[in-house]
């Protein structure tokens, strides 16, 4: 393999990682701020437990991200680093603005948080765990205006060979980076409420604490369902956003091969890529792909023929990556109105096979996580900034293939490591539950 293939698995892989602990930091926080707050108004000190026993398994996952996400931002200078020459003036503009403000702001509070019970009021306590959540997701944003701005770049101008930010207001409000943006936070969220139904059903299944765990699993069925429902609305606009400005992305997405109008929605799709075709396109909804992308049911989609073959994004991926997320969020929405239903009733102890599906479920979402991103990024491809760089043109110049794949299989190491040990640490908690019912704050 060449530098720039060795390259790409490697952001691939360290990204991939780091993304598998930020998306239950960004929930949990969330939810924790919820809990405290029914606390602080209800004085309900079972809900202050759940947000001490729900908070630790939150730090351990914060520090797994924050050393894993360190690497991130060195791979710009050593393995990309053309592009970042080509793109710091606007691509650096985000990344410190998220550092200087979000980063500081939940780091800061984390600290009052985790150390502040008992030693400071239970109002600046409550306000501290908000603070952190709002830095969490605040974070995110940040990052992925940076990363819409690779996707649909506006608000710069080329000068000098490099790209320079002109319009500080277009790159904040980048519609394809908003639209990324609550796609993600939400399929966040949702990644955090299975992880707590699922916790949760492990308890109840032994019958541990069912008071404690009831309240926790009825909670993040709540968040569940209503994240789920919100990814299904902002991946609509996604959606939509992608088929204007990244049309061929969508066509790979979707399997469209011709350019046509009016294009149905086939449920059922048996692509042939090496014959540019599909071979099965069957149980078709008319025109309703059309009107998905462009709400309007005689619109035009273009096919993948439409764009020479170094232009396209590679095939299967986008394509099953697409739609077994999408099968996937389908799946949540559904799992996270029964459970819903069954805590409003009180009964969901009495289904031990559904909890036991809880449980097998926790690992669904995050993996629904990572098909987005394959979706999102290598559907961008050829483009390391979309129709303005190519990702072979970001490559540094003077990195070897020898010299990424060390760094490449030096970082899966520690990686390893350093994911066990943070999986180890969150089983290891998550099973013994809280500690006892009386530790007050």
């Amino acid at each position: 393999m060449d530098a720039l293939l060795l390259s790409r698995l490697q952001f691939a892989v360290t990204a991939g990682f780091h993304f598998l602990f930020v998306p239950l930091t960004i929930g949990l926080a969330l939810l924790i701020a919820v809990m405290e707050t029914l606390a602080f108004f209800k004085k309900d000190e079972l809900y202050l437990d759940m947000a001490k026993f729900w908070g630790k398994l939150f730090l351990i996952n914060f520090a797994v991200g924050v050393v894993t996400g360190i690497t991130l931002e060195f791979q710009f200078g050593m393995n990309w680093a053309a592009y970042s020459v080509f793109v710091g003036d606007v691509f650096g503009a985000p990344l410190a603005i998220e550092a200087t403000t979000s980063f500081f702001l939940e780091s800061t509070f984390i600290g009052v948080w985790m150390f502040g019970w008992k030693r400071v009021s239970r109002g600046l306590h409550l306000l501290s765990i908000w603070l952190v959540a709002i830095g969490t997701n605040l974070s995110a944003l940040w990052i992925i205006l940076a990363n819409g701005w690779m996707q649909n770049p506006v608000g710069y101008a080329v000068r000098n060979g490099r790209a320079e930010l002109t319009d500080f207001a277009a790159l904040t409000l980048n519609p394809y980076g908003w639209t990324m943006f609550f796609h993600t936070v939400l399929a966040a969220w949702t990644v955090a409420a299975f992880f707590v139904m699922g916790v949760s059903a492990w308890h109840l299944l032994r019958n541990n604490r069912p008071d404690f765990f009831g309240r926790s699993f009825r909670l993040g069925a709540f968040m569940a369902l209503a994240s789920s429902l919100g990814v299904l609305g902002a991946g609509d606009f996604n959606g939509m956003m992608t088929a204007k400005l990244q049309p061929a992305k969508f066509a790979a997405m979707e399997g469209v091969w011709e350019t046509e109008k009016g294009v149905p929605y086939n449920l059922l799709v048996v692509p042939d890529p090496a014959n540019e075709r599909n071979r099965v396109e069957a149980l078709g909804i008319p025109k309703l792909l059309s009107f998905m992308a462009f709400k309007d049911a005689d619109a035009e989609i273009k096919g993948l023929k439409d764009f020479h073959p170094d232009d396209r994004p590679p095939f299967w991926p986008v394509f099953l990556s697409f739609k077994l997320m999408v099968a996937l969020g389908m799946f949540f929405i559904a799992f996270s109105a029964a459970a819903s239903w069954l805590s409003l009733r009180g009964t969901v102890q009495r289904y031990p096979l559904f909890l036991k599906a809880a449980l097998a479920a926790i690992p669904l979402p995050y993996l629904a996580n990572q098909l987005g991103w394959i979706v999102t990024e290598v559907g961008r491809q050829p483009w390391i900034v979309y129709g303005l760089m190519r990702t072979s043109e970001g490559l540094s110049q003077n990195v070897g293939a020898g010299q990424v794949a060390f760094s490449l299989v030096s970082l899966g190491l520690v990686y390893a490591a350093l994911g066990a040990l943070g999986i180890f640490l969150t089983v290891k908690y998550a099973a013994a539950g809280p500690a006892a019912p009386a530790g007050r704050a």
